[in-house]
């Protein structure tokens, strides 16, 4: 009998070492398709153009770059609507392949809900947003006032700490997404709007009339955002955080996906090695051996892909320069490890 035991368990060991390899990047392979979990709600991030009926923002094209380098094809994204409250359950259980929703990493959903995040490819801050003619200039001034958030965001447990810090009993209401949230304040049943300080300055932009509101000068906590996977599939997610990680060297090179083509002609030993012409980086990663050069061909680098959605020529506008969002040669914090 022990003897049969132990084989049943070597068998089930065996069982579980096999279903481990098939993760998230075998299936999508087998797929042909990306499941992307991302808002529709999130100008700037993640958002349904409803004048194209196209998704576009940051973290749709970073669904967008990923399913270029492990399918070769930007287009083969299913993008699978979440919310603040179902992402991680969509991560876990299979729905979506990998998230970019505007989530900020902390310690405590890597180890409780268990998670494995990306780098981070945006750093925010949590603050308020209110209505011009409540006459509030700070959230100082907000004591007793009725405060809104979205469920299971990071943003709850700010605001919990922010009333306990300062002795406060506001009524707290949660929404379902960003858009509800925004319609609570528009209605009256909520005094401010908190957030991650993009999102506020997205939907004030994109308003009939942004002067009827004011975005709070204070951040009661900053807010890196990253990309995650389900935990223990690290074949998948060492790929994606090294798709990422292309994405910003990228930029740092000087490569974008008009002149990609020319440095992929490169003499460069490290250029052609970055690009998939020499070396094993692809198939050592399970993934095609020109993975950055088709993300940055048809999507772009990091740079490229912020300018499109937050920079200037934007409704949004959110300024790199002197933030955590600049490159780290320029004085912020995006930066790539080495690529030799």
């Amino acid at each position: 009998m022990k003897t049969k035991a132990l084989a049943l368990s070597a068998t089930l060991a065996l069982a579980a070492t096999g279903s481990a390899f098939a993760g998230g990047l075998e299936n999508v392979l087998q797929r042909g398709t990306l499941n992307c979990g991302t808002d529709n709600t999130a100008p700037g991030f993640g958002y349904l153009n409803t004048t194209t009926s196209k998704m576009e923002g940051l973290d749709v094209d970073f669904c967008r770059a990923v399913a270029a380098a492990v399918l070769g094809d930007a287009n083969k994204v299913n993008f699978v609507n979440v919310t603040d409250k179902s992402r991680f359950t969509a991560v876990q259980t299979g729905q979506v392949d990998v998230v970019f929703a505007h989530t900020t990493l902390k310690p405590g959903r890597e180890s409780a809900i268990t998670v494995d995040f990306l780098p981070v490819n945006f750093w925010d801050g949590t603050g308020a947003m209110v209505k011009a003619d409540l006459g509030v200039a700070s959230i100082k001034d907000l004591d007793g006032a009725n405060l809104c958030t979205t469920q299971g965001s990071s943003t709850e447990a700010a605001l919990a700490n922010m009333l306990k810090a300062n002795g406060w009993s506001n009524q707290v209401l949660t929404y379902e997404n960003l858009e509800k949230l925004f319609g609570a304040l528009n209605s009256g049943r909520c005094d401010a709007m908190f957030t991650d300080k993009s999102a506020l300055a997205a939907w004030r932009a994109n308003s009939a009339n942004p002067s009827d509101y004011v975005v709070l000068p204070e951040i009661i906590e900053k807010s890196p955002f990253a990309g995650f996977v389900a935990a223990n599939d690290s074949r998948w997610r060492n790929a994606l955080r090294w798709i990422s990680y292309g994405l910003i060297e990228a930029e740092e090179r000087g490569i974008t996906s008009a002149n990609v083509d020319e440095a992929k002609a490169s003499a460069d030993p490290n250029t052609r090695m970055f690009l998939g012409e020499d070396g094993t980086f692809g198939a050592d990663f399970g993934i095609p051996k020109d993975f950055i050069y088709q993300a940055v061909k048809q999507v772009g680098n990091y740079g490229e892909i912020y300018e499109r959605n937050l920079g200037p020529d934007t409704k949004i506008y959110i300024d790199r320069k002197g933030t955590p969002n600049a490159l780290s040669a320029d004085g912020g914090a995006m930066i790539s490890p080495l690529w030799n």
